[in-house]
């Protein structure tokens, strides 16, 4: 959501777009977890998405919410949010409900805030006779079967998304995800965690492929959420080459970023600046908004349309996974926090990955696209790749030490993934076995069987 314009101070210089991420360099003792996620709203009767307005709709849901105490954020007389102590339920474009955790201290608090957050949706749900579904992409509808959701940002990149790649509507309307956003200490700390969940997050994408359906038929991928992105808009997502490179920090993310065109510009409501430099921004020459120079409200909004698989805001955003069912959720910031958060756990995964090179992780991920943990890294099967990577995470979990009332400690939230990961067999491949065996190759059954 834009935040206000009003109270923002003008940017200056350059140094002002560096400092933004300089600020947010936090000691380890203040650093926190933030996950979201994504999941698919539909009436169970007919399985159709839902609408914004009517009585089974997303507002519905938006308005039965309030009754545990969130607030509502209104956009045009539209409810398009909710908030409540840090938390925020918002909507993606076809109306996947989000909701956006709090900083938290731990996965055990994180893990609660999610099961709360899924019990509150559940029960009106059972009122509505809504169901919620979490996949990587949609599994039956097309994308002319999405409803819009009443957001003026959401307008503006419907219009922009299709000049740039062929798949963009596809990622803004049929794709849900998990994610995680976390802290870093100082310069030096960001670059070494970007530089590692860059080069992870292909096996990260492999352990939670779940999306091999589309419009009702096996797709070809086992991630096709994540195929989805590469064909989206390359000026912002992908893998961010200069990143694996000597002399990456604050000031080269922030050239990046002021080369990613722009969508919009936040005043009373949003101005289409589609397409448009944030540099002319910078010199007041934007011809939508002659003569006015951007705040830092501005900056902000505009860096929050950067879509690369690991985001630098505040914090690291990392944007890899698949969305999956309730016991997934929390395996993902379990995996980056064990990885990231303990100094040994991230020397080891760095010392793992450290010379794989940009073009050689773009190609992996291609890879695991479509084969997940069946394919191969310098010969090397990535099942055992990502055997490797768990448990350095658990390791990691353990050396943090942080248990719950019941003396549990954060590391079984990794159980999901040591599943998988000694398996071989993703979410995804459990799937198509279920459309080929029992389901009689019909996708109708996932909405029961792994709905919340």
């Amino acid at each position: 959501m834009a935040g206000s314009h009003a109270d923002s101070p003008l940017i200056n210089d350059r140094a002002d777009l560096v400092s933004y991420f300089e600020r947010g360099s936090r000691p380890p003792q203040d650093w926190r977890i933030g996950t979201e996620h994504e999941k698919f709203a539909y009436r169970r009767d007919d399985l159709r998405p839902l609408p914004y307005e009517g009585e089974v709709g997303i507002r519905a849901i938006l308005e039965r919410l309030q009754r545990y105490g969130w607030s509502p954020v209104v956009e045009d007389g539209s409810i398009i949010a909710l908030t409540q102590d840090g938390q925020a339920v918002t909507l993606e474009p076809s109306g996947a409900v989000e909701l956006s955790g709090a900083p938290v201290e731990n996965l055990h608090q994180t893990c609660h805030e999610v099961n709360t957050h899924l019990a509150q949706v559940k029960e009106i749900g059972a009122e509505l006779d809504i169901g919620f579904l979490g996949l990587g992409y949609h599994p039956k509808w097309r994308y002319e079967d999405m409803p819009v959701m009443p957001k003026g940002r959401y307008g503006i990149m419907r219009r922009y998304m299709p000049t740039r790649g062929s798949l963009g509507l596809d990622m803004m309307f049929r794709t849900c995800t998990v994610q995680v956003n976390l802290d870093y200490s100082s310069e030096a700390d960001m670059v070494e965690k970007l530089q590692t969940s860059l080069r992870l997050q292909p096996i990260a994408t492999a352990l939670f492929a779940n999306s091999p359906f589309k419009e009702g038929k096996p797709n070809g991928f086992l991630s096709y959420r994540s195929h989805v992105w590469t064909d989206t808009d390359p000026d912002r997502t992908g893998f961010l080459p200069f990143a694996f490179e000597d002399g990456m920090g604050f000031e080269r993310y922030t050239d990046y970023a002021l080369d990613v065109p722009m969508y919009f510009v936040h005043r009373e409501g949003y101005v289409d600046v589609a397409g448009r430099s944030f540099r002319d921004f910078l010199d007041g020459k934007l011809e939508e908004l002659p003569g006015e120079r951007p705040t830092m409200q501005d900056w902000e909004d505009h860096v929050s349309t950067a879509f690369p698989e690991v985001r630098l805001k505040h914090y690291l955003e990392l944007r890899g996974a698949d969305g999956g069912p309730w016991g997934r959720l929390c395996a993902l910031p379990a995996l980056w926090v064990g990885l990231l958060y303990d100094p040994s756990a991230l020397d080891a995964a760095f010392e793992l990955c450290k010379d794989w090179s940009h073009e050689e992780v773009v190609a992996l991920h291609a890879d695991v696209t479509r084969q997940a943990l069946k394919a191969e890294f310098r010969g090397r099967p990535v099942q055992e790749i990502a055997r490797e990577v768990v448990e350095i995470a658990g390791q990691g979990l353990r050396s943090r030490g942080v248990q719950d009332s019941m003396g549990d400690s954060e590391d079984h939230f990794l159980n999901p993934l040591r599943a998988i990961a000694d398996s071989g067999v993703t979410p995804a491949e459990e799937l198509l076995e279920a459309f080929e065996k029992r389901w009689g190759n019909n996708v109708d059954p996932v909405f029961e069987e792994y709905a919340y």
